[in-house]
C-alpha cells in the first residue's frame, strides 16, 4: 500500500496519509487505521480488527463522502461513542446503534434522555460519565471519558406535537482510547482551552489527539496549537470540526502556523481518507 502525501499541506508542512483500504489492512497488519469522515466523526479500526465509530454525523454532514453516508459502507461497527448530545456529533449514532445492535456510549444524561424519548432501549444506551473507565470491547480495550468544555443540549422534535423540544443532554466529554497495542487516541470532542488539559496530557500520555480547530464554538486554530504544544505534545495529530460550515473558519495550514516547530506529526486528511499507526504512535 502507498502513502499519498497531498502537496497542497506538504508545502505548510503537513502531512496527509492516505491509506487505500487501511482499516482492514491495518488490523491484518497489527495496526491502528484511524479514518476522518468529516467534522468530528470518525471510524477506528484496532490491531485486531475492532471498530470504534465516534460521532458518526453522516447523513447529514456536508463533509462526509457520499459513499459513508450510506450505512452498509461502513462495515461491521462494534462500538459507538458520542461525546456530546449536539445534532452534528449524535447525528446517525441511534439509528446506527439498532441497525447493528451495539451499544452507544455517551455522556450518562444524553443516555438516558435516549431511553425516556425512546430513541434507544436501554440495552443500547448503557451509562458512564467522566473519570469512568469501560471495557465493552473486552479488557484489552480500555475507554475513558474526559472533561469537555462546551454545551450538550439534546434537541428533539416531538413527532406528536410537530414542535422541537431540547432535553437534558448531560455534560459534553472527549475519550482517552486505549488499544490493544498500547496505542492511545484522544478524541477532545468540541472543546476550547481549558487548565485541565495539562492533567490530560500528563496522565493519559495520548499518541494521537483528534483536534477541533474551526473556531467559533471550538478551538481555533492557534488555540488548538497551543493545547498541543503546551498541554498534550502527543506524537500526531488530526484536525477535525473545521469547514463543515461558514462559522467553521479555522484550517489545518493556520494550525501548523501556530504549531511552529515541533515534534508533533500533523495528518491533515481529507474526508473519507484514513491512516495508520503502530504500537508506539509510529504512522506508516
Amino acid at each position: 500500500m502507498k502513502r499519498r502525501t497531498d502537496s497542497r499541506y506538504a508545502m505548510a508542512g503537513l502531512v496527509a496519509a492516505t491509506l487505500l483500504g487501511a482499516p482492514a489492512a491495518a488490523a491484518e497488519e497489527g495496526k491502528v487505521s484511524v479514518q476522518w469522515l468529516g467534522h468530528a466523526a470518525f471510524r477506528i479500526t484496532s490491531a485486531t480488527g475492532k471498530t470504534i465509530l465516534i460521532d458518526p454525523y453522516l447523513t447529514q454532514n456536508p463533509r462526509t463522502p457520499e459513499k459513508y453516508k450510506d450505512p452498509d459502507a461502513l462495515g461491521r461497527i462494534d462500538l459507538i461513542l458520542v461525546t456530546h448530545a449536539h445534532g452534528d456529533h449524535v447525528g446517525d449514532g441511534p439509528a446506527l446503534a439498532k441497525r447493528h445492535d451495539v451499544p452507544l456510549y455517551g455522556p450518562a444524561g444524553l443516555n438516558d434522555t435516549l431511553v425516556a424519548l425512546g430513541i434507544l432501549p436501554e440495552k443500547l444506551s448503557p451509562r458512564f460519565n467522566k473519570g469512568g473507565t469501560i471495557t465493552p470491547l473486552g479488557q484489552d480495550i480500555r475507554i475513558t471519558m474526559t472533561r469537555a468544555e462546551h454545551s450538550s443540549e439534546f434537541r428533539w422534535k416531538n413527532p406528536e406535537t410537530g414542535r422541537t423540544e431540547i432535553h437534558v443532554g448531560g455534560e459534553p466529554a472527549g475519550f482517552v482510547i486505549e488499544l490493544e497495542n498500547g496505542f492511545r487516541i484522544y478524541h477532545m470532542g468540541d472543546t476550547g482551552l481549558f487548565a485541565d488539559l495539562r492533567f490530560i496530557g500528563e496522565y493519559y500520555r495520548p499518541d494521537l489527539v483528534l483536534v477541533p480547530i474551526g473556531g467559533h464554538f471550538v478551538l481555533s486554530p492557534q488555540d488548538a496549537a497551543y493545547a498541543v504544544n503546551r498541554h498534550l505534545r502527543p506524537r500526531a495529530v488530526i484536525p477535525m470540526h473545521y469547514g463543515t460550515h461558514p462559522k467553521l473558519k479555522g484550517t489545518p495550514e493556520e494550525f501548523v502556523r501556530a504549531l511552529g516547530r515541533t515534534a508533533t506529526r500533523v495528518h491533515a486528511l481529507a474526508p473519507g481518507e484514513s491512516v495508520s499507526f503502530g504500537a508506539a504512535g509510529r504512522s506508516r
